[in-house]
């Protein structure tokens, strides 16, 4: 799993790097290609210390990639989020700490200075199966790849005045969410209405935003954010997630990286969820292409 892991990330960043070349050789494209690859090690030993402790090894591998095409009227965007990562402590054993896919794509047509008629979709979900206890292999198994998947497909409008930021609405948007894992289906869990489920739709409102902000120099900090309502069943029960990426960039190859992530579905737990991972390591990243703002001093994704 591991190396199939790490090949795969080493692959997507094998071709965008190939992207970065070609934008600079061909000024007339219309694509803007910002993204990060990253590597974070962690590691710790113990050798008749009295404090106490466990000795520890871990590592997170992840890319992150905004890819906008920008043409007289049209606009489209994409988005790719993989990370994986895990960590030995001696006496424990190995536990997954990081782990996810997130894809998604919109396609918009400008109606104004800053805003488009807009359609998209989008895939969340994770590489490999999750269990209770910290994710303890031993335990019992909550999650898998497409165990839960949330596959979104709406339309509605986009704003979006500066590269900086983007925002979303969709007051019509299809959400499937997949259990897979047939385990997972008969355990009365992610909304599944009948034992042996495989999916539930829903048909909502969706509103999605992505902000950039440059804190100082060499420090940026990324803030996404959704908010999903189901027409058909309880309004009022929001989905709500947030994610935060505060990158602090030491020099061209060596990056400290915190992320936060935020969300709640009734579906899945009646209580917000959190997640916190602070790595430092190889982050390698690009930026290229046509930029939509004319101030460059509010290009923050760097």
């Amino acid at each position: 799993m591991k190396k199939i892991l790490l090949s795969s990330f080493l692959l997507i960043g094998a071709i965008f790097s190939a992207q970065e070349t070609a934008a600079k050789v061909d000024t007339t494209k219309h694509w803007s290609v910002q993204g990060q690859n990253t590597l974070m090690l962690n590691q710790a030993a113990f050798s008749n210390w009295v404090g106490g402790g466990a000795n520890n090894v871990g590592w997170l591998a992840g890319v992150n990639y905004n890819m906008t095409y920008e043409k007289g009227k049209e606009l489209w965007e994409n988005i790719v989020i993989l990370g994986y990562g895990q960590n030995n402590t001696q006496g424990v054993g190995t536990r997954k700490t990081q782990d996810v896919i997130n894809l998604s794509t919109n396609y918009g047509r400008k109606i104004s200075k800053s805003w488009f008629v807009s359609a998209g979709a989008s895939l969340l979900t994770q590489f490999a199966a999750g269990y209770a206890d910290g994710n303890n292999p031993a335990a019992a198994k909550i999650s898998n790849f497409m165990a839960p998947g949330y596959v979104n497909l709406g339309a509605g409008f986009t704003y979006r005045p500066n590269d900086n930021f983007t925002a979303t609405l969709r007051p019509a948007n299809a959400r499937w969410t997949f259990v897979l894992d047939k385990d997972l289906q008969y355990q009365g869990i992610y909304g599944l209405k009948n034992n042996g489920d495989s999916s539930v739709f829903q048909f909502g409102f969706l509103g999605t935003a992505v902000y950039k902000m440059k804190l100082m120099e060499n420090v940026t900090l990324v803030n996404s954010a959704s908010v999903f309502s189901n027409y058909l069943d309880h309004p009022e029960r929001l989905v709500l997630s947030y994610g935060g990426v505060l990158n602090m960039k030491i020099n061209k190859y060596i990056s400290s990286v915190i992320t936060m992530d935020l969300f709640y579905d009734h579906n899945q737990i009646q209580k917000t969820q959190m997640k916190q991972t602070l790595g430092v390591g190889i982050a390698y990243n690009i930026d290229n292409g046509v930029k939509k703002s004319d101030n460059k001093d509010q290009q923050t994704w760097k």
